[in-house]
């Protein structure tokens, strides 16, 4: 049993995915709050949680409790980020992380005067072969990068009720799964220079397909795709003058690559089986650099997760995409 004790703020679908990795993990997760105690206490009754909150405010204000995860609609993460750090708690933020770049700041800020623990749970970037692709691009394996593809794309529930349809929760595509892809590009290439999208909105105004061309810091080029209307590949790719980086279906998610030389040759095949979906990793990561004495993440620095919320603004702002409330 690792030190940390968690609360679950939330008790949808990708709580119950995380809170899963982390019990396979042996975590110690000792809380759950929701909206209702009859939810919060079927989702403590899953898991084998102990404590079960009618309120999010009741969960964050458990004195055992160590660090939440906050695992609301993308509308909510800032006010809910902002309670746990209100009461003294570190906090893992489901991405993304905020629906704008000023609320991302603002938490950041938040975190740094109060010295806790604060990151989005970018959990791709914690995964075994995305450290091991990262260690390839870093070391000079490629050669000089120069561009890089991401795909995410699938198809989701038309329903105009759905959160994923619903403007109000921070609903499409950019928000919920086209943000893995620019913040893989930003995570090796470094923050956009430049920025170019194209989007299509549907019927109840929210982002259903979005592309982006962006140019970073070094010269490199990426570009990214997502569509809640259609499923493709999935995969991406990082080209080198020297060596090639493919990666296989599905590219975000616990999967395998491939370094293919310029000359064809394939040079190394990646194959590491993971546990569960691998949200864990996230989370000891989290536990890791909390008792070193840190307040962010080395992988994900605050400050880049708010110039990637930047980054997605600039995209909406392009696209015509505005969230009510927050834009208006």
């Amino acid at each position: 049993m690792t030190g940390l004790r968690w609360g679950i703020l939330a008790t949808g679908g990708i709580a119950r995915t995380f809170t899963t990795d982390l019990r396979a993990a042996g975590l110690d997760v000792i809380a759950v709050g929701s909206r209702s105690l009859a939810s919060a206490q079927s989702f403590a009754d899953a898991f084998d949680i102990p404590r079960r909150y009618r309120s999010y405010q009741d969960l964050v204000g458990d004195p055992d409790v160590d660090i939440i995860y906050v695992a609301t609609p993308h509308s909510l993460h800032a006010e809910h980020a902002r309670m746990a750090l209100e009461a003294g708690k570190h906090v893992l933020v489901e991405k993304s992380f905020t629906l704008t770049r000023s609320q991302a700041a603002g938490l950041r800020d938040l975190a740094e005067s109060k010295g806790l623990f604060l990151m989005e749970a970018m959990w791709t970037r914690y995964l075994p072969h995305m450290a091991r692709i990262r260690q390839l691009v870093r070391s000079g394996a490629l050669g000089r990068v120069h561009a890089l593809r991401a795909d995410h794309t699938g198809v989701a529930p038309t329903d105009p009720d759905h959160r994923l349809n619903n403007l109000a929760l921070g609903g499409g595509g950019l928000l919920d799964i086209g943000v893995y892809s620019v913040s893989f590009a930003s995570d090796m290439l470094g923050a956009p220079v430049d920025v170019r999208a194209t989007g299509i909105l549907g019927e109840t105004g929210v982002d259903t397909e979005v592309s982006t061309s962006m140019t970073h810091a070094d010269g490199a080029v990426s570009t990214t795709l997502t569509s809640l209307r259609a499923t493709g590949l999935n995969a991406a790719a990082i080209h080198g003058s020297e060596a090639s980086i493919v990666i296989d279906r599905s590219w975000l998610t616990p999967t395998t690559f491939r370094v293919v030389a310029d000359d064809g040759r394939v040079v190394e095949i990646y194959d590491r089986p993971v546990e569960g979906r691998g949200m864990q990793y996230e989370a000891l990561a989290a536990e890791s650099y909390i008792a070193e004495g840190r307040t962010e993440s080395e992988l994900e620095p605050l400050d880049e997760t708010v110039a990637i919320m930047g980054t997605l603004d600039e995209i909406r702002r392009q696209i015509g995409l505005r969230y009510p409330g927050v834009d208006d």
